[in-house]
């Protein structure tokens, strides 16, 4: 039986590089840029990087068996607070695979029964020219202690390190009873902390709406490869 695939809402880190990191959303006013809160790294960066750390976590190496859990593809851009992209940015993300369990070994090694070895729990992107980033991973899971479910997101350039934070599930019932969401200072940064997780079918009709019926570009950034000479839905 095949999962369905999610779409999260994409995450614009805005950087001002001597100032932090920002985001856009439209709480107040159309193009109004609000810092985008960091948060706590947590204890499980991997004490140990994998060999295979790209942008799909999903498939680990040459593996033919994926990863457990609901396929998502997390996209958005990194840019400057005037809205200009950023290249050469590294973004890195790591999470818990669908039985909970993080790839850092303090972790992993009491629990290795239940860890999904076909999750890669570590990926990295840099940002080319356009400032975006994508990857496919899964739909995050709560665990004891983080009723939230959650991926969290480092931002580099060079040796420097940009920011460090986490985004959430939009509506989340565990989300409010999560000490680090609500860890927020005030609801605009827990707002800008969240993400609307899509079936991809809904999203695809979000995406015709919104541009007239071609959605090439959407589907490009996602890493699809489709024919496109039919690009067009009607």
């Amino acid at each position: 039986m095949s999962c369905p695939l999610f779409v999260p809402h994409r995450r614009a880190f805005l950087a001002a590089l001597s100032a932090g990191f920002f985001t856009t959303r439209g709480l107040f006013a159309e193009q109004m840029l609000l810092p985008t809160p960091s948060m706590t790294e947590g204890p499980f960066y991997p004490d140990r990087l994998p060999l295979d750390r790209d942008n799909d976590l999903l498939i680990v190496n040459d593996q033919i068996t994926p990863a457990v859990g609901t396929i998502t593809h997390l996209t958005g851009r990194v840019l400057t607070p005037s809205g200009s992209p950023v290249d050469d940015a590294t973004v890195e993300i790591w999470q818990c695979d669908a039985h909970a369990v993080y790839l850092h070994t303090a972790d992993s090694r009491p629990k290795d029964a239940q860890r999904d070895k076909n999750f890669q729990g570590f990926g990295r992107f840099t940002t080319g020219a356009s400032g975006e980033y994508r990857f496919r991973t899964i739909k995050p899971v709560p665990y004891p202690g983080r009723p939230a479910p959650h991926i969290h997101v480092k931002v580099k350039r060079g040796d420097r390190e940009l920011l460090t934070t986490q985004i959430f599930i939009r509506g989340h019932e565990g989300n409010a009873r999560d000490g680090i969401v609500n860890s927020a200072r005030d609801l605009v940064d827990r707002e800008l902390l969240l993400a609307d997780f899509k079936q991809f079918v809904a999203k695809v009709w979000e995406w015709k709406a919104e541009s007239g019926g071609a959605i090439t570009q959407q589907l490009r950034r996602l890493g699809a490869s489709c024919d496109w000479s039919r690009e067009r839905f009607t």
